[in-house]
């Protein structure tokens, strides 16, 4: 399984469970994609991984979500 596929089944897994305790999408793959300012290994950008520390699970679901959308769009890029 490739590693986009295992986060896009966490990210989903964590978007549906709204009583679960956020996990942090981090794989300690932490370079930036220079076009699209995401971190290769979780699809965040540098503000979502500076925030994320502070954000409550409402905000950190939101960045789950846009993982999935980012997942998307990477898999149709390639």
């Amino acid at each position: 399984m490739s590693r986009l596929s295992r986060l896009a089944q966490l990210a989903a897994r964590v978007v549906a469970d709204p009583q679960a305790q956020v996990p942090s999408p981090c794989v300690s793959i932490c370079v930036m994609n220079p076009v699209t300012g995401w971190c290769e290994g979780c699809l965040r950008s540098l503000a979502e991984i500076g925030d994320w520390a502070h954000a409550d699970d409402a905000a950190k679901r939101q960045v789950w979500r846009t993982i999935g959308k980012r997942i998307l769009i990477t898999e149709n890029a390639a």
